[in-house]
This record gives structure tokens, C-alpha cells and sequence, in this order.
């Protein structure tokens, strides 16, 4: 079975760039060593959502990274993507191994440990965990978890976990001491000044 092989999972959202271009800010998060990146355009139609998939796809491939397609697993077949990132509205995940094969890569977006220990049990490779912290794109899932909570999971899921909800810098420490496989994020790179230098600090970081 594949296992992720990456620390930043960069989530993309494309209200975040400060009205730049998004594959444009995509590609200088890549410059700065993001190796992963899940598209997660919700509102999009079926053929605008492919062209950026196929777009964010060649771009992956020239920076050696993996592109992941949040809930569309046709989409993600159409442009031979890594993988796909589930959650609890998505299509089971047993159904997306069907039509993924073995070989892809299946994440699951978990705000509970029940529900992180159940994507375990039917087929994931990763989890995400969150929001840890306080962030404004996650605020409909809930109260921030915390640490703690991260912590729980880790100890209690066999699979790589992922933190996700208000990362930034200062809290890459905390994370990684509750034992998190790495980090999920969208803000503090598609939001930054300098996509480039945000994403190699981050990523330097969480090589420490």
C-alpha cells in the first residue's frame, strides 16, 4: 500500500490569493518546496474543475509533487491525480477504493476520533485532523480541538496524521510534539505575500 511521503499538505482555495491567479501562487508554493497539494474548488463546475485539475496536475509533475482532488474521484481519474481527500459528506470511502485501485491514495477529513478510527477501519492512508486551531475557513466544523485532542488521535490511529485548522509558524512546534505526520493548510501559504517564502519556512520547519 502507498503511504503519504509528504510534511504540507497545501489545500488550495482560490478566494485566498488576493485576487492572484491561483495556479500562478500554486506554482510559487512549489518553488518553496510543497510536495502535495489537494484541490478543493467546491463551486466550480465538472469541466472548469478538470481544466484546473489537468493545469494543477502538469505543474505538479514539473516540481516532482503529488496532486490530490478533494471529493471528485472522477476528476481525479481523469487526470491520473494521486489521490483523493474525503470527508464525511464525500462518497464511502470503501466505493472510492473500488474506483481508485490500490494504488492511489485515499485521505479522510476526520473531527472526531471516532470518525478518524473509522476511515482506518474501511480503506484510508491518512487523516486529516481539525480544526486544531482557530481558523475562520473551518469555524462551521466546530471549536478549535487543540493539541490534546491531536495528540489523541495520534495515539490511537495507526494511520499518518495530518493537523489542520489555523497553522501557522508558532504552531508547527506544538504539532509536531503531539506527534502529527505534518500539516494541512490553506491561509498561511495562498494568503501570503510571498507563496515562495512562506512555504520554504514552513517546510523548513517541519524538517527540524
Amino acid at each position: 500500500m502507498p503511504t503519504p511521503d509528504f510534511d504540507l499538505y497545501l489545500v488550495t482555495d482560490r478566494t485566498q490569493t488576493h485576487g492572484r491567479d491561483l495556479l500562478w501562487v500554486l506554482e510559487r508554493a512549489l518553488e518553496g518546496g510543497v510536495r502535495a497539494i489537494q484541490l478543493r474548488e467546491k463551486d466550480l463546475s465538472s469541466k472548469d474543475l478538470f481544466q484546473l485539475a489537468a493545469k494543477t496536475r502538469e505543474l505538479c509533475d514539473r516540481y516532482d509533487a503529488q496532486l490530490f482532488v478533494n471529493d471528485r474521484i472522477d476528476v481525479a481519474l481523469a487526470v491520473d491525480a494521486a489521490g483523493v481527500q474525503l470527508g464525511k459528506t464525500s462518497v464511502p470511502i470503501e466505493t472510492a477504493r473500488a474506483l481508485l485501485g490500490p494504488q492511489k491514495l485515499i485521505g479522510y477529513s476526520a473531527h472526531s476520533l471516532e470518525e478518524a478510527q473509522i476511515a482506518q477501519q474501511i480503506g484510508a492512508d491518512f487523516v486529516l485532523f481539525g480544526p486544531v486551531y482557530f481558523t475562520q475557513s473551518k469555524a462551521q466544523y466546530g471549536l478549535p480541538q487543540g493539541s490534546e485532542a491531536l495528540k489523541k488521535i495520534v495515539e490511537n490511529v495507526a494511520l499518518p496524521v495530518y493537523a489542520i485548522g489555523g497553522i501557522k509558524p508558532e504552531n508547527i512546534i506544538d504539532v509536531r510534539l503531539a506527534g502529527a505526520r505534518g500539516v494541512a493548510l490553506i491561509s498561511a501559504i495562498i494568503g501570503a505575500d510571498r507563496a515562495n517564502e512562506a512555504a520554504a519556512e514552513m517546510v523548513g520547519l517541519l524538517q527540524r
